[in-house]
């Protein structure tokens, strides 16, 4: 029998062959490998995302369940981006707590694989194997501080919850297969184009929905966000809020648009329902928090449930937007993070919002990015994060669904309060202590991603006009 055709998949295959090398080495060298295998997780994802970038066209192989489209290649460089940061963030922070092993490395290239297959996935059983080996290497990751009970139940937590949602999943897939015959998305489209799906096959889509809502932490399975993300290392929480995402919302769009563009009518009330709800909660549940990471969990929350208003347009301008979102996301976000892993005082991570009382007057490099990145995510022009939902907003407009777009335009302005306390605190409040210098991996992160959320809408075109071409590839 002929092998398949192994160039569409190559990035995930060099990143596969990579992680076994470092293993290996890990298992050799011990705990005087973790440097070198950070070095070496960066440099395969570097290799990985040059090949991605080199990719043109469609491609399929392994018999049509993997494709290499525009699409894809957008979204994969996101979350390339997205995990080399997180080892950046992660070096010398987990280093000072004693917590870096050799693992780590190892467990985000694992990951960053499930990841790429999962955005690739171009039927049914490869977009499971795919989340399998995202959730799996996650597992173990938010579980990573061994010593500390709040990670460790952060670990227990999402890995219960998360053989929930693949269950859920599974049953949904077994569904739809059942009812359609097939499992590729390309068969499953074919089989719903005469319009509104069958009672089954509505449950199926519903089951699917429920799985993959779970891995975007968007409402009704949110519950896990603020406690892992609390509980887990605070790097391990920026990687759990950047890559994972980016993965998540685009299997989102590619099952929804890819294996059901004939059913819209029946999953678009689904998404509805879902962006609603995460806007909803996402804006009024961050309202009391005073631990800034639950702060950002309940944000990222809020975050999906504004992508997902592009997704239920259900057009190419929609898309578009859901990809735009995702980009300024992925940089808000990481830049959040970097601010909050540089709330060090005594050794220290702080994580107290009122912890960073009269930052300006201690460190205004500092308060000014921390500043940038909480007014982009309430979405205040002429940052990143105005333009990231006007995009989504003006998606659904043009698809008549205005209630969608003011209630989103509503939790926008309700969400914008604890933004805005936060900024508050660091400019007119009583100055507390100093925090102590950080090393270069973290101010590099906060100077890039300040630097894209301050400069966005002088140059917006490379990410819009790359989002525009890379949507139009799904239909």
């Amino acid at each position: 029998m002929a092998l398949p055709a192994l160039g569409p998949a190559l990035p995930e295959i060099i990143l596969a062959i990579g992680a076994i090398a470092m293993v290996l080495f890990g298992a050799i060298q011990r705990e005087r490998a973790a440097r070198v295998l950070e070095g070496a997780a960066l440099i395969l994802l570097v290799v990985a995302l040059v090949l991605v970038l080199s990719g043109e066209g469609k491609l399929t192989t392994f018999n049509g369940s993997f494709v290499a489209d525009g699409f894809a290649r957008f979204m994969k460089v996101l979350t390339l981006v997205g995990a080399g940061a997180a080892i950046l963030l992660a070096s010398n922070p987990l280093r000072r707590d004693g917590v870096m092993r050799f693992e780590f490395p190892v467990l985000v290239v694992l990951a960053v694989i499930g990841m790429m297959m999962m955005i690739s996935a171009n039927d049914l059983i490869g977009l499971y194997v795919g989340i399998e080996l995202q959730s799996l290497a996650l597992y173990v990751v938010a579980a990573f501080d061994r010593d500390n009970g709040k990670s460790t139940e952060a670990g227990l937590k999402y890995f219960i919850l998360g053989t929930l949602s693949s269950g859920m999943l599974l049953y949904g897939c077994s569904l739809v297969y059942g009812f359609t015959g097939t499992v590729s998305f390309a068969g499953i489209a074919a089989a719903t184009q005469g319009g509104h799906a069958g009672l089954g096959l509505v449950f199926g889509i519903v089951f699917i929905a429920a799985g993959i809502v779970f891995k975007i932490s968007a409402v009704p399975f949110h519950m896990w966000t603020p406690d892992v993300y609390e509980g887990a290392p605070t790097p391990v929480a920026a990687f759990f809020a950047s890559a994972p995402k980016m993965a998540a919302m685009a299997m989102v769009v590619r099952i929804f648009m890819g294996a059901f563009p004939g059913a819209i009518h029946d999953w678009r009330q689904i998404i509805i329902f879902i962006s609603i709800a995460s806007m909803a909660l996402g804006a009024f549940a961050a309202i009391g928090q005073t631990n800034i990471k639950r702060l950002l969990a309940y944000s990222s929350i809020a975050n999906m449930g504004f992508a997902l208003v592009g997704l239920a347009a259900g057009t190419p301008e929609g898309i578009q937007g859901v990809m735009t979102y995702m980009a300024v996301y992925l940089a808000t976000t990481l830049g959040a993070f970097a601010c909050v892993l540089m709330m060090r005082r005594d050794g220290k991570l702080v994580e107290d919002i009122s912890e960073l009382a009269g930052l300006s007057r201690t460190n205004p490099w500092m308060a000014f990015a921390y500043s940038m990145m909480m007014f982009s995510l309430a979405g205040i022009p002429p940052l990143a994060g105005f333009f990231a939902k006007f995009y989504v907003f003006l998606a659904a407009i043009n698809a008549q669904l205005y209630v969608l777009a003011v209630v989103g335009v509503l939790t926008s302005v309700i969400g914008a309060y604890y933004y805005l306390r936060v900024v508050k605190l660091i400019y007119f409040d009583e100055p507390k202590p100093a925090f102590e210098p950080v090393d270069l991996g973290v101010r590099t992160v906060l100077f890039v991603s300040a630097m894209f959320v301050l400069l966005f809408w002088l140059v917006p075109a490379p990410i819009v006009d790359s989002a525009a071409a890379a949507a139009k590839s799904l239909f």
